[in-house]
């Protein structure tokens, strides 16, 4: 009866294991392509091991002490009067601590050298991406190319990215599972964030911070393509039409969701300081022109810089 009992309970265990592990794969987080996101899924599964030392054995107490001293086992040893065992004191106590010890100087450690901000590359080895968050809507404004697209973000696999990210609306957040942490996009400041894609394929980039009704599709490809690809599709963004200065973000700015990817084909210059610009209030009672913002952008990045956020502590850097 003990021996039918105990692998019966072993069988549950193992079908639930298995009914876990079966949707990894639907986990954008435990299917990473890149160095950042490998690096993030390696200190979730040490994490996650570490914390199962108590797990498990809490819960196969939990089964065994009532089976073992149920009323109709009368072989079980009957102590009524036991209250204290120095030893059980010892284990539990000790063995959390050692966890936490571990856990703490693990994440200490990762948190510093994963830094977001911390760059994967020289500059000029870096894709440079500025990412304007929008209601309910994404702005990529590719400076050194000079374009800028609404709701699809392209680059090259392989290359690494830096992020400068801000928000003309409510704080949201920037987030490509696939690819690394996500990071907070809040008005007036600076965030930052480097990345990078391995693999060429769509991955999906998303806003993790509810921000009115239109959050549920605040969504956007992003594609990391050859070179020979980028270069195509950056030949196709020059041929549009579209010129994005103050006035067309002005429009672009009100609440709605965008239809589709959106190709700007010139940006008007600073045209990002300028947006930062415009919730710094000595900047604006200074300088009200628009173009006149550019130079005092960084002020509003530093403070941006004190106050970014990290889902993760960006694990990944250091690859």
């Amino acid at each position: 009866m003990k021996r039918n009992t105990a692998s019966a309970f072993a069988a549950v265990l193992g079908l639930l294991a298995l009914a876990a592990l079966s949707g990894c794969s639907e986990l954008a987080l435990l299917d990473p392509k890149g160095p950042i996101g490998e690096a993030e899924r390696r200190l979730i599964f040490i994490a996650f091991g570490l914390m199962l030392i108590v797990v498990i054995p809490v819960i196969v107490m939990a089964v065994w002490f009532p089976y073992k001293y149920r009323e109709s086992n009368t072989a079980a040893e009957y102590a009524p009067k036991w209250s204290h065992s120095g030893k059980i004191e010892l284990v539990m106590w000790l063995i959390p601590l050692v966890i936490v010890i571990l856990l703490s100087t693990l994440l200490w450690i990762e948190t510093h050298r994963l830094d977001p901000y911390k760059p994967l590359a020289a500059p000029d080895k870096q894709l440079p991406v500025e990412v304007v968050s929008l209601d309910w809507k994404w702005l990529f404004i590719y400076p050194r190319q000079g374009v800028a697209v609404v709701n699809e973000l392209v680059f090259p696999a392989g290359m690494p990215l830096a992020f400068d990210i801000t928000s003309d609306t409510v704080m949201t957040s920037f987030f490509i599972p696939r690819l690394g942490s996500q990071i907070y996009a809040m008005g007036g400041m600076r965030t930052k964030l480097h990345l990078l894609a391995d693999t060429e394929g769509d991955y999906v980039g998303q806003n993790q911070q509810f921000s009115g009704a239109g959050y549920p599709d605040m969504f956007f490809p992003a594609r990391a393509v050859s070179q020979t690809a980028f270069d195509a599709w950056l030949q196709k963004v020059k041929a549009s039409p579209e010129t994005l200065d103050m006035a067309r973000f002005d429009e672009l700015r009100k609440p709605g969701v965008a239809a589709g990817p959106v190709y700007f084909s010139k940006v008007e210059p600073g045209i990002f300081e300028a947006i930062l610009g415009k919730y710094d209030p000595m900047t604006k009672q200074g300088s009200p022109q628009p173009a006149s913002h550019g130079g005092h952008g960084g002020s509003g990045g530093h403070g941006g810089q004190g106050g970014h956020g990290s889902q993760t502590g960006h694990q990944g850097h250091g690859q």
